[in-house]
This record gives C-alpha cells, sequence and structure tokens, in this order.
C-alpha cells in the first residue's frame, strides 16, 4: 500500500464518516440513543450502512438535510473537516516546529468565529479579549494559556477532532504526533481532553507501521499519561470489543454527548470491533450515538489510514468536493488536499532526527 493510497483513503473515510453523521447529530445529542435509534428505523436507514434516508425532524435541517442519501452533491462545511484542512495548513507553515501561539494566530487570521463552539468558542473569545493586534501577527503574548482553556467545555471533544493530521503526516512518529496535538490542544482543553487528543495523534501515526489494529490501539496507549481519565476510555472501549454498543452508555451514563471520553471509548470500541467491513464499522459508530459526526469522522479516517481503501458508494456522492469554513480558502479539491498532504508525509519521512 503506498502513502498516496492510505493518505487518500483517509480523507475519504473521514469525510464519509463525517457526513454520516451529520444528519442526526442533533437529534443523537438532544434526543439520546433511543431517539436516534428510533429516527434511523423509522427513516428506512436500519442497518446503517450508507447514507442516511431523510425523514422530517426538526432537528433535521439545513447543511444536515443535505448530508442525507440522495441530496448530497459535496462535503458540506463542517469543523471536523475544517479543523483538518487548518491543521494541513498549518503544518505546511510551521511544520513539526508548529507552537500553540501557531495555533491561536492561525485561529485568529483564518478560522471565523463562528465556526467554533463550545471550549473552542469560549477559548477565541477570550484570545480576542486578552491578545492586541500585534500578537496576531507574531507579536509578544502578554497572557497565559491557562487563562484562555480555562471554560466549563474543556474537557469536551472540541481538541480530539482536531489532531489526526499530526498522526497523518508522522506514520511510525507517535510521540512527535502526540506532542503536536498537545499543542494544539492546549489552546481550548485541559486534563482528560488534551490527552485523548494525544491517543488519537498517536493512534494515527502507529495504524499505518502496525502489524493489527489492536497491537496500535496498545501502543498508543504506552503514549499518553496512565493516570488520566483518556487512558481509562480506552480500556473501557477495548473490553468491550466486540460486545454491544449499549456497554459503553451503561459505563458513561448521562455524560455530556460532546465529552471527550465517552466518544474515544467508541472510537476505540468501532475499530476494533468491525474489521471486515467499512461499512459496517461506520455504520455502527454512528448508531452508538452521542457526537455522531464527530466519531464517524474519526473512525472512518483510522479505517481508511487501515485499509487504504474506501467503498466508491460512500465517496461518489461528495465528488472530491470539500467545503470549509476557513476565511477565504473556499472549494478545495481532494485530490490536491491528498497530494499536498503527501507532500508532508515524504518531507517529514525524510528527516531521520524526527522521532
Amino acid at each position: 500500500m503506498t502513502n498516496e493510497e492510505r493518505i487518500k483513503a483517509a480523507w475519504e473515510g473521514r469525510i464519509s464518516g463525517c457526513l454520516l453523521g451529520k444528519p442526526v447529530e442533533m437529534i443523537s445529542m438532544r434526543e439520546g440513543p433511543k431517539g436516534l435509534a428510533n429516527f434511523l428505523e423509522k427513516s428506512g436507514s436500519l442497518p446503517l450502512r450508507d447514507y442516511v434516508n431523510y425523514m422530517d425532524h426538526e432537528l433535521l435541517r439545513g447543511a444536515n438535510k443535505r448530508c442525507c442519501a440522495g441530496m448530497m452533491d459535496k462535503a458540506e462545511v463542517d469543523d471536523d473537516i475544517t479543523y483538518l484542512v487548518l491543521a494541513l495548513m498549518m503544518m505546511e507553515q510551521h511544520g513539526v516546529d508548529l507552537t500553540t501561539d501557531d495555533v491561536a494566530r492561525s485561529w485568529i487570521n483564518l478560522l471565523p468565529v463562528g465556526a467554533t463552539f463550545t471550549a473552542e468558542r469560549d477559548s477565541y473569545l477570550k484570545l480576542i479579549e486578552k491578545s492586541n493586534m500585534a500578537y496576531q501577527f507574531g507579536g509578544p503574548r502578554d497572557f497565559s494559556f491557562e487563562e484562555i482553556n480555562d471554560g466549563e467545555y474543556n474537557d469536551w471533544i472540541g481538541a480530539q477532532i482536531r489532531i489526526d493530521m499530526y498522526g497523518w503526516v508522522l506514520p511510525g512518529k507517535p510521540k512527535l504526533a502526540a506532542e503536536l496535538a498537545r499543542r494544539d490542544a492546549s489552546l481550548s482543553h485541559r486534563d482528560c481532553a488534551v490527552e485523548a487528543s494525544a491517543y488519537i495523534a498517536a493512534l494515527c501515526a502507529l495504524v499505518p507501521v502496525s502489524n493489527s489494529r489492536e497491537e496500535a490501539v496498545m501502543s498508543a496507549l504506552e503514549i499518553i499519561d496512565p493516570s488520566s481519565d483518556a487512558y481509562k476510555a480506552v480500556e473501557v472501549g477495548i473490553q468491550n470489543k466486540n460486545k454491544p454498543a449499549s456497554n459503553l452508555h451503561d459505563h458513561y451514563g448521562d455524560m455530556s454527548p460532546v465529552h471527550s471520553l465517552n466518544n474515544l471509548s467508541v472510537v476505540v470500541w468501532a475499530f476494533l470491533s468491525f474489521q471486515d467491513s467499512f461499512d459496517e464499522a461506520i455504520g455502527e459508530t454512528i448508531c452508538c450515538g452521542w457526537d455522531t459526526d464527530c466519531t464517524g469522522a474519526t473512525v472512518g479516517g483510522l479505517l481508511g489510514l487501515d485499509k487504504g481503501t474506501i467503498p466508491t458508494a460512500w465517496t461518489e456522492p461528495w465528488q472530491g468536493r470539500v467545503f470549509t469554513a476557513i476565511a477565504g480558502v473556499g472549494e478545495l479539491d481532494l485530490d490536491q488536499l491528498v497530494k499536498r498532504t503527501c507532500t508532508l508525509v515524504e518531507k517529514f519521512s525524510s528527516s531521520p532526527e524526527l522521532t
């Protein structure tokens, strides 16, 4: 399998997984697993092995509606994809020397505040309040990041969806990928959410060089703090391999549907449990509930990295057309995104001093 095949499948898997989960995201969050299951059943979408069928629902509208089966002509704007492209742009500009300050300045200069949510929105507003215009263009920082990431949502999933790219471009270098993820995540998050991000980045770096998914999952655990709740969330996913998704809900109870921990356990559970079929893996990820577009995106990317190919039924509807909220970017072409990502893979692979 070539780097290009693997990276293309990762992009395709992440985008397709995001688009699969997007129509039912709000239904899952507001109505819980029973409401999600009820919608999927009544819309004729079960077993979920293709894009969701449209059915009228007050929580299904706008861009989410345009992600239903037969209603799609592009990858609609979604923060899961916006942050992936932004990470690509930051790595192109800064490489492995990327700092939290670089991430902060990229947000201010490239990311509309309306494209941010929960912890990111909270941190963005604090950035604007506490920084001056000189900082925006590379001037000194006269505030601490502890002031910026001190918010009520800083253990939620936001950072976990921003960091796949660091692992994608650093295959075989999980420690460095995890460190880059921590630098990014710490702008808006703390503690378990930062370690959850580091775990996903490390896992993305390990999948291409591991003999099995199990090996990659276990090796990535060695990269994060064993006392972290993120470590325990990975263990919950491992322990429930091939078991019902309801076990995860029983374990995490009434935890916020957009928390980092329950959704991290879903990612590990789905990645390990459904190894024979992309359709089954991505479908059951969404059926599990909680933050469906985020877990769908993360699992889809991991599946692409592992398999190196995605069934064309998932990619044909959006035609390689990728839209983000990044200022001045507009429509992007999948093949160009793959080419740019592969350029970074080759660049960092040729630097033996990177570990």
